[in-house]
């Protein structure tokens, strides 16, 4: 709830924090359907039911709307994504964690998220790879603060499973890991579109059960490459 709507009477209260919930909820679709820039005030005020005002109230700009959309699921993926590593780390006792469970951990835990409605199911999940396979400046600024201390513990996690690998090859490979996840999870349109393959329906299922594991396959095998060879 917001600090505003903490200040209200406990009935004003509750309705300023369905609004604004509603209005999060009406956002996160259309941003998701339309982008960002594809997306009006005026559209998602109708979806919402509410006027303009109300979200100027809880928001004050489409830009911290976003964001708003975003840090209400980030934060719980941000928590449960340190809670497995703390959970793992605290099993290994010291010892290097297998790279495939830091994978895991990291990418299969947002992936597993389109399980869950209650965190934004399949929805959130597409916005997530819309927005990040078509930034704009302040996004990509927002996503390096929230993810910041996550994506540290696990370049960490990383440097400690593979001693033998230079860190900055590490630092590269995470990069391009990021890069494949956010594009797989944009949805099999960016797929008909940019390949034109013409694969069979059934081979383009995008089900977390085919998703998951084509996912976490390619990035181990990306994870686990020969190291390139540079000419001197």
């Amino acid at each position: 709830m917001t600090q505003a709507a903490q200040s209200l009477p406990p009935a004003d209260a509750k309705n300023s924090a369905d609004t604004r919930e509603r209005i999060l909820d009406a956002a996160e679709h259309l941003f998701t359907e339309n982008g960002f820039e594809g997306t009006s005030m005026r559209m998602i005020t109708g979806a919402a039911g509410v006027n303009l005002a109300a979200v100027n109230y809880h928001f004050g700009s489409k830009e911290q709307l976003i964001q708003e959309v975003f840090r209400r699921r980030l934060t719980w993926l941000n928590q449960e994504r340190l809670r497995i590593l703390d959970e793992l780390e605290a099993e290994a006792a010291g010892k290097p964690l297998k790279p495939s469970l830091i994978v895991d951990a990291f990418f299969g835990t947002l992936i597993r998220m389109a399980e869950h409605e209650a965190l934004g199911g399949r929805t959130f999940l597409r916005l997530i790879g819309r927005t990040m396979t078509e930034p704009s400046g302040f996004i990509r600024a927002f996503f390096a603060e929230e993810y910041a201390g996550v994506v540290d513990r696990y370049k960490q996690a990383l440097f400690k499973a593979l001693p033998d690998v230079p860190k900055a090859e590490i630092v590269w490979r995470f990069h391009f890991m990021l890069g494949a996840t956010y594009y797989a999870i944009a949805g099999t349109d960016a797929l008909r579109i940019v390949t034109d393959w013409g694969i069979e329906p059934q081979e383009a299922d995008e089900g977390l059960d085919k998703l998951l594991p084509r996912l976490m396959s390619f990035l181990l095998g990306g994870l686990r490459a020969q190291l390139p060879q540079f000419e001197s």
